[in-house]
């Protein structure tokens, strides 16, 4: 074969590999130093080229919600995308950056319907697309407007996931209202973002349109299996610092967390299994004992005989979930 044919080859080969290396890894390592752009306009703005993703999983936190787009911010590099409804990264580098892409391509923010709109909340060390099956359900009872909330459960806080909701709930409309389903953790963030809307203030008056709530395998009361793990040091490293505050560091967090004032259940799963869990006391899921998943005002606690980490697809637990929310 031709020697200059072979390694202009080999070159445009290499070309082609550190393309696509940049466009990658730009984020994390501020290439726009590199690309001769000043501090004021950043590679989101030069290159910008569309990628599938896998929506985010433990390593992104939604902030903006409108029509199938998401803003997310990667919780260790703190750089922003937008995806699209089909999780294609349309724009990332700086919030400011991908605020302007959103309102360019999807510039009209949903009216309120008749029903508040579902937010639903996967626990630690899941994803968004646990709640889907759930959220098919609610779609087809008459549901239209639901926002599955997906954070970075093992990379940031409950304060953090919190005030991420919060920024998700505030970019809707002023006159929505919101009801919610969680599962596990995330209804210690929903009570952590009531909590910090109390203690700081709420100038987008968001408290009085929260509806309703019901509470899937919630640890209201800390988790003992968090407690236990927690001095094998592997779990906080794995699991983050939102499971140790569910653990070991409760007593910090417990004080930030309020009481739904609004209508809300907890379904609490007591299942029999051949060999108990001996990281939870007494009766629970196998995860969250029935006592953890107790909270004063609930207007009832339904018992289930589900595992923790089926509550939200359980049919019947589905259509009893929203029935609450129908009378609510």
């Amino acid at each position: 074969m031709n020697f200059t044919r072979l390694n202009g080859r080999r070159f445009k080969a290499i070309r082609r590999f550190a393309l696509i290396a940049a466009v990658t890894l730009s984020p994390a390592w501020g290439i726009h130093t590199w690309w001769g752009t000043s501090e004021n306009t950043t590679m989101a703005q030069n290159i910008n080229v569309p990628l599938p993703t896998f929506g985010g999983a433990q390593l992104w936190t939604d902030h903006d919600h409108r029509a199938g787009y998401r803003i997310q911010q990667n919780a260790v590099t703190k750089h922003w995308r937008l995806l699209d409804p089909n999780n294609v990264r349309r724009a990332w580098g700086s919030r400011a950056d991908v605020d302007e892409a959103l309102n360019q391509l999807q510039p009209d923010i949903a009216p309120p319907c008749d029903r508040p709109v579902v937010v639903l909340l996967h626990g630690l060390m899941r994803t968004d697309n646990c709640m889907k099956s759930l959220e098919t359900k609610l779609h087809a009872e008459g549901y239209e407007q639901t926002i599955r909330f997906g954070y970075a459960s093992t990379r940031d806080s409950l304060a953090e996931s919190a005030a991420a909701l919060r920024d998700v709930l505030e970019n809707q409309s002023s006159d929505a209202e919101f009801a919610f389903v969680g599962h596990s953790m995330g209804n210690i963030v929903t009570r952590h973002l009531i909590g910090d809307l109390q203690a700081d203030g709420d100038p987008k008056n968001l408290l009085p349109r929260l509806k309703s709530m019901v509470m899937l395998g919630p640890p209201n009361q800390g988790a003992a299996i968090a407690r236990r793990l927690a001095p094998t040091g592997v779990f906080g490293l794995v699991a983050g610092p939102g499971a140790m505050e569910l653990g070991t560091r409760w007593s910090n967090v417990e004080s930030h967390l309020a009481t739904p004032p609004f209508p809300f259940a907890i379904v609490a799963g007591k299942v029999a299994t051949p060999i108990a869990n001996p990281l939870v006391d007494g009766d629970g899921d196998f995860v969250v004992s029935l006592e953890e998943a107790q909270l004063e005002g609930a207007e009832t606690v339904h018992q289930v005989p589900v595992l923790h980490s089926f509550l939200m697809e359980e049919p019947d637990v589905q259509e009893w979930t929203i029935e609450f929310l129908n009378t609510h």
